[in-house]
């Protein structure tokens, strides 16, 4: 037995070192930079807390926190009743259903870069010519110039891409139902949204609760999608607090600075995570 876990522990080791170099020192060494004024490059000197009480004195930062929290609830909840939807009806009796699964799964394996590319091209080019051609006029201009508009393209885009994934999650939530509590509940008297509500409902639940802490972490994180289609603007109307971390702390020379927000964003984003996973789990329970 002794041996068995000695293996177990030697089998273990190159993983645990690679993922400590690559992903745990770095953060140990961005929190470390948070409290001295480097810019990335020369000398650098202890300033305490200093990065952190600017930052939030911080418009800027203050406008992509702004941003960000309004895109990712927004994508979170389309997201999540277009999955729920889609599952549904991938779960019924219906003629093609693997290959209809199989196709709305394409969007989740392209690239977000690639994807975002491709989209900001009919955004800009396709849509418009085609609101011209038919003398539409609030089609003829592409949204992503348009400050107020521009989030909600990157939604679409956004959306579009990740539906696949958590319909495939719901889609297996909807496959653990035994079919013999709705016959059940068919000779009870039972309707469609009364099966939906008492009986599909409290049993995925396990799996909504998954769908939407891992949705809301994901498009908090937004980054690709915006860089591809955006770039954060127009001006800075979609830089998201990704973006402003990556800007500021890559192309402006505000390493230390950028890696004291990018320590509030870790902390956010835990928090409102398990502030997620205690409120529905709470939800579970009661259904």
């Amino acid at each position: 037995m002794k041996k068995k876990n000695y293996t177990y522990f030697l089998m273990a080791i190159p993983a645990v070192t690679l993922f400590f170099i690559f992903h745990t020192l770095p953060a140990l060494k961005g929190i470390f930079y948070s409290f001295t004024d480097w810019k990335g490059y020369g000398n650098w000197n202890f300033i305490g807390f200093k990065n952190y009480i600017n930052v939030f004195k911080d418009e800027r930062v203050l406008h992509s926190y702004f941003f960000t929290f309004k895109f990712a609830v927004t994508t979170t909840i389309i997201v999540n009743i277009i999955s729920l939807a889609l599952a549904l009806g991938l779960n019924a009796k219906i003629k093609l259903k693997n290959f209809l699964r199989g196709l709305y799964f394409i969007p989740n394996i392209l690239g977000v870069l690639i994807v975002g590319f491709v989209f900001n091209y009919i955004f800009t080019y396709f849509i418009p010519s085609i609101g011209k051609a038919l003398n539409i006029d609030i089609l003829s201009k592409s949204i992503l110039g348009n400050p107020d508009l521009a989030w909600l393209g990157i939604v679409v885009v956004t959306a579009w891409q990740s539906i696949a994934f958590n319909t495939i999650i719901y889609l297996s939530g909807l496959q653990t139902i035994p079919e013999e509590l709705y016959e059940a509940s068919s000779i009870d008297g039972a309707n469609k949204l009364k099966s939906f509500w008492h009986i599909t409902l409290p049993l995925i639940s396990p799996f909504f609760t998954v769908n939407m802490v891992i949705a809301m972490k994901n498009f908090l994180m937004v980054f690709d999608q915006i860089m591809a289609m955006t770039g954060g603007g127009p001006g800075r109307a979609t830089e998201s607090i990704s973006v402003l971390i990556y800007r500021g702390g890559f192309q402006g020379s505000e390493f230390a600075y950028q890696s004291a927000n990018a320590v509030i964003f870790f902390i956010t984003i835990v928090t409102i995570s398990l502030f997620q996973l205690k409120v529905l789990q709470k939800r579970e329970v009661e259904l």
